[in-house]
């Protein structure tokens, strides 16, 4: 979970070969199966991937496998307006993760970063557009749509009728002019014109909103279609991730479980192919999970990032940015790790013992509760 900082040895040796022979580079990357040049990719420095993807022979796979939040993450470290061609073979799943973990300020849209990411998918050229608008929620396009233009029907049967001065029209019925004088509107227009061309009722539903819906109504689907699928990605909403810093009772401390229940599996929108567990871990949790047998490690492995996952939202991090989670990471091993061994001595029992019988969100609770300065933000 913690972003990688140096190269693997494999990566290294690929760019270093293309700093001499390109199309060797590109060979060496060619004889990887798809699953391990989507691991190099992930498993090397944010600031690197894109070098790496554009070594790739055929790249568009290996995007459409990258985990949601992976993608943002490297889309954001090669600059939203330069990666056009990497949204141009994102999935739609993909595309609207990236807007539900970067483009929100809270529980409102951020119609600066919503922007940002409406140009790089304009920029992905129309086939791409189109998956993009299809995968977004149309409440959150009319809203982006809203704040930049201004949609005027043309009257029936009005002789002399002018439209509006600096107006433009798509299908000859309906005029759109920047909302705010001066505004450049060549993005909003090729998506209209995108989707004029290949979705005409979802571009005639958007222009009928302009005029009709409420903005506030449109705020308030869009947030909770948001808020749904990040659950779906283990993100619960703020009011339920604030429990995580809820004092332990004194039942809680003192009764012990003859065990926790399992924790199943849920899709990971990062990329973490083995168990945060080891011997020689610096924190406690991690060195008693390393005890655990290998189912019980597996359903601590997802209690422990649903604790992290609680912390990010709790926290306020920015979900799309990728600090935020390996901070969130470091938070949740190292109150874990106190509550842990707290429990432990309080009940005479070895860590791994405990770490059996008690589940890491009460471990967290524990630890947080003896250090109050490391409570939510």
């Amino acid at each position: 979970m913690i972003a990688p900082t140096s190269i693997p040895p494999a990566a290294r040796r690929v760019l270093e070969l293309a700093q001499r022979d390109r199309v060797a580079a590109q060979q060496a990357l060619a004889e990887l199966p798809p699953e391990g040049q989507v691991a190099l990719v992930c498993s090397s420095p944010i600031a690197r991937r894109g070098e790496l993807l554009e070594l790739m022979p055929d790249p568009a796979p290996v995007i459409a496998e990258l985990p949601e939040a992976e993608l943002c993450f490297t889309v954001k470290a090669v600059g939203l307006d330069r990666a056009s061609w990497i949204l141009a073979h994102a999935t739609e799943e993909q595309m609207q993760a990236c807007v539900d973990l970067d483009a929100w300020n809270e529980d409102v849209p951020d119609d600066e970063a919503l922007d940002l990411w409406m140009q790089a998918f304009v920029e992905a050229e129309d086939e791409a557009l189109l998956r993009a608008a299809r995968a977004l929620d149309p409440e959150l396009l009319m809203l982006w749509l809203h704040a930049r233009l201004d949609a005027i029907l043309k009257p029936d049967d009005a002789p002399g009728w002018d439209p509006p001065d600096g107006s433009r029209t798509i299908d000859g019925q309906f005029y759109v002019v920047a909302h705010r004088e001066g505004d450049d509107i060549a993005a909003p227009l090729q998506l209209l014109s995108a989707l004029f061309q290949g979705d005409y009722w979802f571009y005639f539903r958007l222009l009928q909103s302009l005029s009709w819906e409420l903005v506030s109504d449109n705020q308030d689907y869009a947030l909770r279609w948001r808020t749904g699928r990040l659950q779906d990605l283990g993100f619960p909403d703020r009011e339920e991730a604030l429990r995580i810093y809820a004092p332990p009772t004194r039942r809680e401390l003192d009764v012990l479980p003859e065990a926790t229940p399992a924790i199943g599996a849920w899709h990971l929108p990062i990329w973490l192919p083995e168990l945060p567990a080891a011997a020689d871990s610096k924190y406690a949790v991690f060195r008693a999970a390393a005890e655990l047998e290998v189912e019980d490690r597996r359903s601590f492995f997802y209690g422990f990032l649903n604790v992290v996952n609680r912390v990010a939202v709790a926290d306020r991090m920015p979900l799309g940015d990728a600090e935020s989670m390996p901070g969130a990471f470091e938070k949740a091993a190292a109150l874990s790790s106190a509550g842990l061994l707290h429990l432990a001595e309080h009940h005479g029992i070895a860590p791994v013992e405990l770490l059996r019988r008690q589940p890491v969100q009460l471990l967290f609770r524990v630890g947080a509760s003896l250090d109050p300065t490391r409570g939510s933000s």
